[in-house]
């Protein structure tokens, strides 16, 4: 494979819903343009692009994966995407490093929950669109239903550049609009390289697509929108200018058709991307910031700017080591030189380059402006790390991925496993920025966090099989707490004799709410020297041991105030070991009495959902407890905020997706603590005293 330039690379991001064929449609593209001896298929293992086991397993792309095909002079850098919601982070990398879009849609199953997240998301970015219908020859495919609801969905902007030519309910060949031809591949016209006339059938269709084109076209150019509305035909020439122009600028998103499978249409989809999507070149410019002057730059897209790299996706080998997928972002990266890592502040080496084909890599001594390759064997660098020539300070704006919601407790199966988890974990974590580790303090247990149930099943299998560690899942604990709702004086005495030099402590402490601080406060108010000074600190200390185990559950207790009002000492026999147990005495004698409850974390909860769903989801608010706090509207979608109970919400992200068939996120962050309804926290109790006895 050549070195491209900036204006010879098309870095194109393929989404779409899950089966609809976006990994067979690059196999396919793979195979005609000899860049491999067979056609792969993921579910037989075969694929060159899915290889990884849990993908062959699945039968479904789990990874981004990034095919280079080399087509007529250019080279397009397809990013083949994740179509399930669980693994939107390998997507979320793709979308940000691609600046073109193709999305791949069935014939038969038409507009799915993916295809409408696929635009949603290429839209965001303004990345240039492109359709493919696939699976055209299936049985019960449909082009005409399939453009008409893409159409109907995605607006006006939705038209069809090429359309199959139907014989007896058989795709036979189809028919370029734009050209006003037709290639047959089944039938005794069968010709790929022959250009026919338009079936006689299909003139008046072709035409009326035709003039959809001429009219996105002089939209976008006031000479060309005089000559339109004179009805006079466009040039071969100004339509394919236009058409350039309107799908840069989002007027035009052509529609193509085609089968994977039988390698259908694959060849003109090349050309319709090599000819109307944008090089990364032609951007011309992006922003970066410039840590060193606190002030954002404008870096140029092409090898004379100054380097600036953004590594987008991490893989951490047990044998390799670290693998850095990247993106040239400006000028060139050379083998054998030494680069600067922004974020971490660090030099690092760049041994080798490699050209990434699905599971093949190809050592290059270079890569060039708006290109796509991985290094290996970084140091420190991360995912969204920009790396830069030494003494500059560059940095480029981080990918933004979807915060993981479903937490799991990891548990180790075996003490090998226990000895090997936490350094695995952190590396699997590494690999995936939608995953997130976190040690509860309160409630002693270690939670991976995932987007989904997929998602952290494939982490764990991951773990398995890379780093030899089994681990089960198990529902996390709600960190609960407890507190108190009345005033109240406990005693505590301790004494102890045991010959020679005895024990004893004596003290006299209120315990009372205290709203204002959730540690607790503690005073003294002891007259007369009834205690000394230097037992005071031991006092305390016992206190603060007692407040990690409350009495109705074992929860951690706070928002309470203690203060030493009494007590007695002895000349002898009192020490600091005596007092610190008489004050643990004194929180048992006390706390039963003094009206002890539970509390339970409350969550603010925002829910992204198209507006047809918001009466089920305010209504399945109020069967977990929760409490609507506002509505809004943003970017067409309903934001619902709610407070909600942490407890309710254990199994949301799962939940949210069924009733939304993927389409509803949501986010949540910590509120505040509420009293748990009686009828409650007596089964709560009861089932921590439980898990208490088997221990």
């Amino acid at each position: 494979m050549r070195d491209y330039l900036a204006h010879e690379v098309r870095n194109v991001a393929v989404l779409g819903h899950s089966g609809a064929g976006k990994t067979a449609v690059l196999e396919s593209m793979l195979f005609f343009t000899k860049a491999s001896d067979r056609f792969g298929h993921t579910s037989e293992g075969s694929s060159l692009i899915d290889y990884d086991p849990e993908e062959i397993r699945r039968g479904i792309s789990v990874y981004t994966s990034i095919v280079p095909i080399e087509w007529k002079e250019c080279k397009i850098n397809f990013l083949d995407t994740p179509g399930y919601a669980d693994f939107c982070g390998e997507k979320e990398a793709a979308i940000a490093t691609a600046d073109n879009a193709l999305i791949i849609v069935g014939a038969k199953e038409g507009v799915q929950s993916g295809t409408i997240r696929a635009w949603e998301e290429a839209q965001k970015r303004k990345l240039p669109t492109i359709f493919f219908i696939n699976k055209t020859d299936e049985e019960n495919a449909s082009f005409d239903a399939a453009y008409a609801k893409l159409r109907e969905v995605f607006g006006k902007s939705v038209i069809p550049f090429e359309v199959p030519i139907i014989e007896n309910d058989e795709v036979i060949g189809s028919v370029n609009i734009l050209r006003d031809k037709a290639w047959y591949f089944k039938g005794e016209k069968a010709d790929p390289n022959k250009a026919c006339e338009v079936p006689q059938h299909m003139v008046e269709q072709v035409k009326a697509y035709k003039d959809q084109i001429a009219e996105a076209v002089a939209m976008g150019d006031d000479e060309l929108m005089e000559k339109f509305f004179n009805g006079e035909e466009f040039s071969e020439a100004e339509l394919t200018k236009g058409v350039r122009l309107g799908v840069r600028s989002g007027e035009i998103r052509p529609v193509f058709s085609g089968s994977a499978n039988l390698t259908v249409g694959i060849e003109r989809l090349m050309d319709l991307i090599i000819k109307y999507f944008p090089a990364y070149g032609e951007a011309g410019s992006f922003i970066a910031f410039d840590q060193e002057k606190n002030d954002a730059i404008m870096l140029e897209t092409n090898e004379k700017e100054a380097l600036s790299v953004q590594v987008f996706k991490t893989i951490v080998d047990p044998f390799v080591g670290r693998i850095s997928y990247l993106k040239v972002m400006s000028g060139v990266l050379s083998s054998d030189t030494a680069v600067y890592n922004t974020q971490k502040d660090k030099t690092e080496k760049i041994s080798q380059i490699f050209i990434v084909k699905g599971k093949h890599q190809t050592a290059v001594g270079k890569l060039f402006t708006g290109d796509i390759g991985a290094v290996v064997k970084l140091q420190a660098t991360q995912t969204n790390d920009t790396l830069c020539e030494k003494g500059n300070h560059y940095a480029i704006e981080p990918i933004p991925f979807s915060e993981p919601m479903l937490g799991m407790a990891v548990y180790p199966k075996s003490k090998n496993d226990e000895d090997k988890m936490s350094n695995a974990l952190a590396r699997i974590c590494e690999e995936d920025a939608t995953l997130r580790l976190e040690n509860n303090k309160e409630t002693k247990q270690t939670v991976l966090y995932g987007v989904g149930d997929q998602h952290l099943e494939v982490a764990l299998n991951k773990l398995k099989a890379r780093y030899k560690v089994e681990v089960e899942l198990k529902t996390p604990r709600v960190p609960y707490r407890e507190t108190i709702r009345a005033k109240i004086v406990g005693e505590g005495r301790h004494k102890k004799q045991t010959g020679g030099h005895g024990q004893f402590g004596h003290v006299f402490i209120e315990f009372e709410p205290n709203e204002e601080a959730v540690e607790m406060v503690f005073e003294e108010k002891v007259f007369g020297g009834a205690i000394p000074k230097g037992y005071f600190p031991a006092v305390e200390t016992g206190l603060k041991e007692c407040m990690e185990k409350g009495v109705l559950a074992g929860y951690k207790v706070v928002n309470i105030k203690a203060t030493l009002l009494d007590g007695k000492y002895h000349d002898v026999d009192s020490s600091e070991m005596a007092f610190k147990l008489a004050a643990h005495l004194a929180y048992k004698d006390a706390m039963p009495k003094a009206k002890p409850v539970l509390l339970e974390p409350i969550v603010n909860v925002h829910v992204r959902v198209p507006d047809e769903y918001t009466g089920d989801i305010i209504g399945d608010f109020n069967k977990r407890r929760g409490a609507i706090m506002g509505m809004d509207m943003a970017d067409g979608y309903q934001i619902i905020n709610a407070q909600v109970p942490l407890a309710e919400m254990q199994k949301y992200p799962i939940e949210l997706r069924a009733m939304t068939k993927g389409r509803g996120s949501y986010t949540q962050v910590f509120e505040r603590y509420d009293q748990v309804p009686q009828n409650l926290s007596e089964r709560i109790i009861t089932q921590a005293k439980a898990a208490a006895e088997e221990k």
